[in-house]
């Protein structure tokens, strides 16, 4: 089976999930352990010099964390890379939650969803991501709190109030902050049709229509994948109820064909054992690769959603402006309104302060996502190739372990007989008995006995079967008249 590239990351692990039930609240904990072949005392291996993530990262740490702290971790990611294609978590579960095959399930999903972050090319160094694996309980829950309270509607109504020059410079603006944040809303949505143009929007607009077309596959053949797998469980559960109706058979018959019959439902009882293996290994070979594709195609148009944000927060901030470059000219025109016309010029200036900033953060996020889109399509062209790879190679193997069993079979079942009675192949009939011939002696012609008369010609039937019992000829000949001789009457 081919590796995948976070397979490689063994320096990095999710271990020891425990429950702790606080009260009405019960949650999972989970031990993540970054172990640099360093701290293990090997210097200078290949990975401490080819691995971007363990040049600044040689130092061993070890954390608890929960699942909420791993979705801080995957929100973060998105505010602080915006454009990256950040890899998927798994999904919450309301139900049997704490059961061990899906704490276990969980556990592997989120080592995964670390690796393939530490290897990422555009998030291994965030910020938050050094902050999840080593900061200690009170660092982390309080970088938390700050990320929550910066993220929070009422504080980025507050920061837009100060640094674009509203209530926070000169109490000009009402005191309630909903009006900006209204404003803000209604400036998107009436800008969402006047977006400032890039000489890259063609190209956006056919990634977009390919993304879109490529989901659409992808949801097909997942679908026909599953559908693989679930046959495959069938067969394996038909090969068994095959093999315990053979079981059964061969207990009500004799020693010969009973042994015979119990051979082959001990054969229908390994290839069920067989079939269910592979079912299982299609499911990780070829039913969940699929879908963990379709899930990064997810990712995929959230980058592109993020990078349509930026654009129409850019848009929305040039939009304002333009409107407070005009009442900047009126007020200067109008005797006595100094004091606003100042007001408006200094919001003016904090407006496109925050206009350049929003630019720059627009442009490097299309940037990412072109960086991205280019990435997703030649790893993900690659990982495809192997999965189908893999896919044919398991069904080599399976069929070549079956058709051994079946070739297995054949020669203890034509081992001896199991009857007496002999089997006649076609449509021969038995073998007549031969019937003795009489001796022809030589005798004078004195005592030779008359000649015997010629017996009378018998009548041609037409349409009579060559052969076939008797009651088939009697019933198939039609006599003309009734009143032959042997007829009985």
């Amino acid at each position: 089976m081919t590796k995948a590239p976070e397979d490689s990351i063994d320096y990095l692990t999710v271990s020891d999930p425990v429950i702790h039930a606080d009260g009405i609240n019960k949650y999972t904990s989970y031990r993540v352990d970054c172990r640099p072949p360093s701290t293990y005392g090997i210097p200078d291996t290949n990975a401490t010099t080819t691995d971007p993530f363990l040049q600044n990262n040689q130092e061993y740490s070890s954390v608890l964390r929960r699942y909420s702290d791993f979705l801080w971790l995957y929100e973060r990611l998105h505010k602080e890379r915006a454009g990256a294609i950040v890899p998927h978590l798994p999904e919450k579960q309301a139900v049997g939650k704490f059961s061990p095959e899906f704490v276990e399930e969980r556990r592997r999903a989120l080592e995964k969803f670390l690796r393939r972050v530490v290897i990422h090319p555009e998030l291994f160094d965030a910020s938050c991501l050094q902050t999840f694996l080593k900061a200690d309980d009170m660092t982390f829950q309080h970088a938390k709190n700050v990320s929550q309270q910066m993220d929070s509607p009422s504080n980025n109504n507050m920061d837009m109030s100060a640094s674009l020059g509203g209530a926070g410079a000169f109490n000009l603006a009402p005191k309630n902050t909903s009006g900006i944040k209204k404003w803000f809303s209604e400036a998107k949505t009436t800008i969402s049709n006047d977006l400032v143009t890039s000489p890259d929007d063609d190209l956006f607009d056919e990634i977009e229509r390919y993304i879109e077309a490529l989901a659409i596959q992808m949801k097909r053949v997942s679908t026909q994948a599953s559908g693989m797998v679930r046959k495959s469980k069938e067969l394996a559960h038909g090969y068994f109820e095959f093999g315990l109706a053979f079981h059964q058979l061969g207990q009500s018959e004799g020693e010969a064909l009973g042994r015979k019959l119990e051979l082959m439902g001990g054969t229908a009882d390994t290839l069920s054992a067989i079939a269910s293996s592979h079912a299982d290994q299609e499911w990780r070979k070829l039913d969940e690769p699929f879908k963990d594709y379709l899930k990064t195609i997810q990712g995929v148009k959230v980058a592109l959603s993020r990078r349509h944000d930026k654009r129409v927060s850019y848009s929305a901030l040039l939009h304002e402006i333009q409107t407070r470059e005009g009442n900047l000219h009126r007020l200067r025109m109008t005797p006595g309104s100094e004091a606003k016309a100042y007001s408006t010029e200094m919001s003016l200036q904090r407006y496109q302060a925050a206009a350049e900033a929003a630019r720059e953060e627009y442009a490097e996020c299309s940037q990412r996502v072109l960086r991205e889109v280019d990435r997703f399509k030649r790893e993900k062209a690659e990982e495809m190739k192997l999965v189908v790879l893999d896919f044919i190679t398991l069904q080599i193997k399976v069929n070549r372990e079956m058709e051994q069993i079946w070739g297995e079979l054949v020669p203890q079942l034509e081992e001896g007989s199991v009857g007496e009675i002999p089997i006649h192949v076609g449509s021969q009939s038995p073998q007549q008995p031969v019937q003795p011939q009489p001796t022809i002696v030589n005798m004078p012609p004195s005592q030779a006995p008359p000649p015997v008369p010629p017996m009378p010609s018998q009548p041609t039937y037409s349409n009579v079967p060559a052969t076939g019992s008797e009651s088939l000829m009697e019933s198939s000949i039609q006599y003309r008249d009734n009143n032959l001789p042997g007829m009985g009457l």
